[in-house]
């Protein structure tokens, strides 16, 4: 159930926003306003209290939106192509929507708190791309080849100048150097 719909609003909505529309909803569809009606129109306001009274006490707690909605937009990256909370990803990344952040930034509704969470999310969302990812697989790729270069250039040394370290060897050219001088 996505709560922003139950209540007709966009993820962007203020609190004052958010506390209009479960109000206007709530006396719409309060039990006690449906007790003369017919059986399955109670059922059904009841079903539609609940689900609004749900949704706003989900988008009215700082902590309960940005968990929300951290969850909400993490369940739709799971498709190729979808739009939710302003990310569209397709192909090779996100295409990120900053309009929640420069609410946040410019001293908006947002509380801290869903600042720190939107920042986080967007980390989250930038370290899952694919672009991102086929990056890091090839910087490990390069590290390992370094990594494997290196010992087979040790055990080569190794093999051909058992006992001495290069050190010695070095030495040993720099004497041989200046007695042929």
């Amino acid at each position: 159930m996505d709560h922003y719909k139950v209540l007709g609003l966009s993820k962007y909505a203020t609190k004052e926003e958010i506390k209009e529309a479960f109000r206007r909803l709530a006396m719409e569809c309060h039990p006690d306003k449906h007790s003369q009606s017919p059986t399955t129109v109670k059922e059904h306001a009841t079903r539609k209290f609940k689900q609004v009274s749900e949704a706003y006490e989900v988008l009215c707690d700082d902590r309960k939106r940005a968990d929300y909605n951290f969850r909400m937009s993490s369940s739709s990256s799971s498709s190729n192509y979808s739009y939710r909370g302003g990310y569209s990803r397709g192909g090779y990344g996100y295409h990120h929507d900053y309009r929640d952040y420069r609410t946040t930034k410019a001293g908006g509704s947002s509380s801290n708190f869903e600042g720190l969470a939107y920042k986080l999310e967007s980390a989250v969302r930038f370290l899952t791309t694919r672009a991102f990812l086929l990056n890091v697989a090839f910087v490990g790729t390069l590290c390992g080849g370094f990594v494997v270069l290196n010992m087979g250039r040790d055990a080569l040394w190794k093999r051909h100048n058992s006992g001495k370290s290069f050190e010695e060897v070095m030495e040993s050219i720099e004497k041989a150097k200046t007695q042929s001088r």
